[in-house]
């Protein structure tokens, strides 16, 4: 199967995961080439992933549109749109990087502009939305460098490590997005 790819640079290309690419991967790939393919770490990352394939990326006007970040071809991470409201033009982006080794090289920058670029010119997005923890300052930088607009501060929005945590909101509209070089 070809994988459709968006080079960024010599070193670094997105790969995209669409229904297609799971359902192929699924098939076609035991559990140890599943996790190089994914780039996971754990047998919870494992089951997750799993958990995502048998689930369908689609559910009602929401679509995930994922790209895994890959650094030298090997994945070092995601970034996407994980809920995109089709009937609205607007979708929430994210993104990890989980490779150590590959963070502060301005990977997920590059990574980033890229994937804005394909909401806005691709997905007919007229709105991308980003919700952060308050203490993630990598990522409050990125919302700076490509000129999100903080609206807001939502309590308790998010359950992660065991616990309830906020995020701050993010709003980039196609109409004042300006890529960064």
């Amino acid at each position: 199967m070809n994988f459709s790819t968006i080079n960024i640079n010599n070193n670094l290309s997105l790969r995209a995961l669409t229904p297609e690419v799971y359902s192929f991967v699924f098939s076609n790939y035991n559990e140890e080439q599943l996790i190089e393919f994914f780039g996971l770490t754990t047998p919870e990352e494992f089951a997750k992933e799993k958990n995502r394939f048998e689930k369908g990326m689609t559910t009602v006007n929401k679509t995930f549109i994922l790209f895994h970040i890959l650094e030298n071809g090997k994945n070092v991470g995601w970034c996407g749109f994980h809920t995109w409201y089709t009937d609205h033009a607007r979708a929430e982006i994210g993104y990890v990087l989980s490779n150590e080794a590959s963070k502060g090289k301005g990977i997920m920058s590059a990574a980033l502009k890229a994937v804005i670029d394909y909401g806005f010119n691709n997905m007919n997005l007229h709105r991308i939305e980003a919700f952060v923890a308050p203490n993630n300052v990598p990522s409050l930088k990125l919302m700076e460098k490509y000129n999100f607009v903080k609206e807001g501060h939502l309590r308790e929005h998010y359950f992660k490590n065991n616990k309830m945590e906020d995020s701050v909101v993010f709003s980039l509209l196609k109409s004042e997005y300006k890529p960064a070089i």
